[in-house]
C-alpha cells in the first residue's frame, strides 16, 4: 500500500521535556537518572508506560506532573540493565521496541515485545497489575518460535525481522504488529514495511505458555511510506484511535536493523481501511522534526505523545505532545 503524503494534516510538536527518574540514579541496580533510548509508549491507567530498547527498566510518567518512575525488570547477563556499544554489551539487549496495554475486569497487562532482529531479541516482557495487588508482577518469556513464524514469513519480514510496533483492534480481539523496513539488501532481499494480525487470545495463551500453539499470522499488508532526502521513511511505533491506525516514522540513513544512524526526517500517519496518509512531524516553528521519535500515543483527536530514543546513552529520552490539525480521522469515532 503506497501511504500519501497529505500537506492538510499538521503534526506539531508543541512541548517537549527530558524524562528524569524522581528516584535519580541507583548504581546498585544499574539505574541511569534518566529515560534511555524511548522505543514505545502505552497508557496504564493514568499513567504513560516508557518502554526503553536499551535498558531493562520501564518508565512509569504520572499526568499532568510527569514524575517518573522506574519499574526494574530483571537483570541481563552479568547482572546488568544497561546495554550499548559504550560497555560492549549491545548485543545482550532484548531490543524492546513495541508494547501493548489490555484491560480488563481485574486489572491491567502490559506486553513488551523484543524487536526479532537477532535470536538475543525474541523475549516478551509480560507486566500484570491486578487491582487487589498495587506491586506488579512481571516475567521475561523466550519465544523462540513466535519469532521464527515471524521471520519465515518473508511478505511481513523482508530481508530481517524488525518489530517496532504493536496496536491493539478497536474491539480488543487482535494485535497488529509493525515491521520496520530499514536497511539495505540481505541476499537480494529487501527490507520491508509491513502490518501482520494476529488474534489476541491465542497469542497471549502462546506468551504465557510457549506449550500452547502457536498464533496464525495474517492478513499481511507491505507499506511504501515516503522518503525524505532520499532516505525511506519506517515504521517506528503505531497506536490504535478507534477504527483507524496512528503510527510514527523515521527516516534514519542506516544500513541494517542493529545499526544506528542520522534521521533526515519523521512523520505521523494514519491508516483508514484502504488508505494511509501521512504528514512531517513539525517543531514548535514549523521546521522538521529530526529527533527519532520510536513511540507514540493518542490522547485525544486533537492531541498525541511522541517519545524519541537519542541513540546516546548520556542524553534522556524526551516526550514531546504533539498538536493534530486538519482531517485525521473525517469524524472521530
Amino acid at each position: 500500500m503506497q501511504a500519501s503524503l497529505d500537506l492538510n494534516l499538521i503534526a506539531r510538536v508543541v512541548r517537549t521535556e527530558s524524562l528524569y527518574y524522581h528516584s535519580g540514579a541507583d548504581p546498585l541496580l544499574d539505574q541511569p537518572a534518566h529515560v534511555r533510548a524511548g522505543s514505545a509508549l502505552v497508557r496504564v491507567g493514568s499513567k504513560l508506560a516508557v518502554i526503553q530498547d536499551d535498558a531493562n527498566f520501564i518508565a512509569l510518567v504520572e499526568l499532568p506532573g510527569l514524575r517518573t518512575e522506574a519499574l526494574v525488570l530483571p537483570a541481563g547477563p552479568g547482572g546488568l540493565r544497561l546495554f550499548g556499544d559504550d560497555r560492549g554489551n549491545k548485543a545482550d539487549k532484548w531490543d524492546l521496541e513495541a508494547a501493548l496495554s489490555i484491560e480488563d475486569a481485574q486489572g491491567t497487562t502490559l506486553v513488551a515485545f523484543g524487536s526479532g532482529s537477532s535470536a538475543r531479541r525474541f523475549y516478551v516482557v509480560i507486566v500484570r497489575w491486578t487491582s487487589s495487588n498495587a506491586t506488579p508482577q512481571v516475567s521475561v518469556v523466550h519465544r523462540p518460535a513466535f519469532y521464527q513464524a515471524l521471520l519465515d514469513d518473508r511478505a511481513f519480514s523482508g530481508a530481517a525481522l524488525n518489530i517496532e510496533g504493536a496496536a491493539l483492534s478497536v474491539d480488543g480481539q487482535s494485535v497488529h504488529l509493525f515491521q520496520r523496513g530499514n536497511g539495505d539488501l540481505v541476499d537480494g532481499v529487501a527490507p520491508v514495511n509491513a502490518v501482520c494480525t494476529l488474534d489476541w487470545a491465542p497469542l497471549h495463551a502462546h506468551l504465557l505458555d510457549a506449550n500452547e500453539p502457536l498464533p496464525r499470522l495474517r492478513d499481511v499488508v507491505q507499506y511504501a511510506l515516503g522518503s525524505v532526502g532520499g532516505v525511506s521513511l519506517s515504521f517506528t511505533d503505531a497506536t490504535n484511535a478507534g477504527p483507524h491506525l496512528i503510527y510514527c516514522a523515521a527516516a534514519e540513513d542506516t544500513p541494517d536493523t542493529y545499526s544506528d544512524g542520522p534521521v533526515v526526517g519523521t512523520a505521523l500517519g494514519v491508516i483508514t481501511g484502504g488508505e494511509t496518509r501521512y504528514t512531517p512531524l513539525l517543531d514548535a516553528e514549523d521546521r522538521p522534526f529530526l529527533a527519532k521519535i520510536e513511540g507514540v500515543l493518542l490522547i485525544d483527536e486533537k492531541r498525541a505523545f511522541v517519545v524519541t530514543d537519542r541513540d546516546d546513552p548520556e542524553l534522556p529520552s524526551q516526550l514531546c505532545e504533539v498538536e493534530l490539525d486538519g482531517p485525521w480521522f473525517n469524524g472521530w469515532v
